[in-house]
């Protein structure tokens, strides 16, 4: 080999050290971009579930405490339907199909009012992410009804 191409062959190497990484991060960010996009996805969805979660912890609990005061049964148990209801629609929870179950144990004083809320929370709405459909969540919620107050009117 000649001197020049000894140089020539050098140069190169040197090029080729200095010069070795030149596009790593270009290949490393479009490796990674997607699974950032999924786990970005991923949280959307637990967001949705929880906040739906929130919003019926809250509408069972507003539905026990309406219950408890009611006078009769009847009353009771469509109070803490309305109160539920009325409770989901303020939050704007969107919900499939809302249910509503009320154990009022006669509404005696010192006795508890138990009211569970479940809803079904659509899933398939979410943009790019393909879960089929829904979830439901359920809440559950117990009032005491006061010691002292009267019976039925």
């Amino acid at each position: 080999m000649t001197r020049a191409g000894a140089q020539a062959g050098q140069l190169r190497m040197r090029q080729v050290i200095a010069l070795g990484d030149r596009g790593a991060s270009t290949t490393e960010a479009a490796l990674v971009t997607p699974l950032l996009v999924a786990v970005l996805l991923f949280v959307v969805l637990c967001g949705r579930l929880v906040s739906a979660q929130m919003d019926l912890d809250a509408a069972a609990s507003a539905a026990a405490r309406s219950a408890s005061i009611a006078r009769t049964d009847a009353f009771a148990r469509a109070e803490a339907d309305r109160t539920a209801q009325e409770t989901l629609s303020a939050r704007a929870v969107t919900c499939q199909q809302v249910s509503v179950t009320v154990s009022t144990g006669g509404l005696r004083p010192g006795g508890a009012v138990t009211v569970t809320v479940a809803c079904t929370v659509p899933l398939s709405d979410l943009a790019l992410l393909s879960v089929p459909g829904s979830h439901t969540v359920r809440a559950t919620a117990t009032s005491p009804v006061d010691v002292w107050r009267g019976g039925p009117s």
